[in-house]
């Protein structure tokens, strides 16, 4: 969801990849709520961290959207300015009926959104 946001919102100031430690498919909760925000995310690949790494990727700025735990589990990518947690629910954590673990995703998109729009105004720019 950060990814999809960061492209929208960020433009060409930014090149963004999203990744994680145990890759899989996509959620489905997650991609039915940012469909709502008008953005599919159906077929965006699922990365592994760990692969970018191997390729010597270098990034300004990492951004983690997992909790403390997760986060310090990822690789410091060489040249990476600054590495940044954002400490989100997991949705495909969430208990309950269908609805309300798509009302609890929600919020989560919310948030993170938010976060973009933060975190874009925040970096300075080239």
């Amino acid at each position: 969801m950060a990814e999809a946001y960061l492209k929208k919102f960020g433009g060409t100031d930014f090149q963004v990849e999203s990744a994680g430690l145990e890759p899989g498919t996509l959620n489905p909760l997650a991609v039915a709520v940012m469909l709502e925000d008008g953005i599919d995310i159906s077929k965006n690949p699922t990365n592994d961290v760990f692969e970018f790494f191997k390729q010597g990727k270098i990034f300004q700025y990492v951004v983690t959207v997992c909790d403390k735990e997760a986060s310090d589990r990822c690789p410091i990518f060489p040249g990476m300015n600054e590495k940044i947690n954002w400490s989100f629910e997991d949705p495909s954590r969430f208990a309950g009926t269908q609805g309300e673990k798509l009302t609890a995703t929600r919020l989560v998109r919310d948030k993170i959104k938010e976060a973009v729009l933060d975190f874009i105004k925040q970096v300075p720019k080239n």
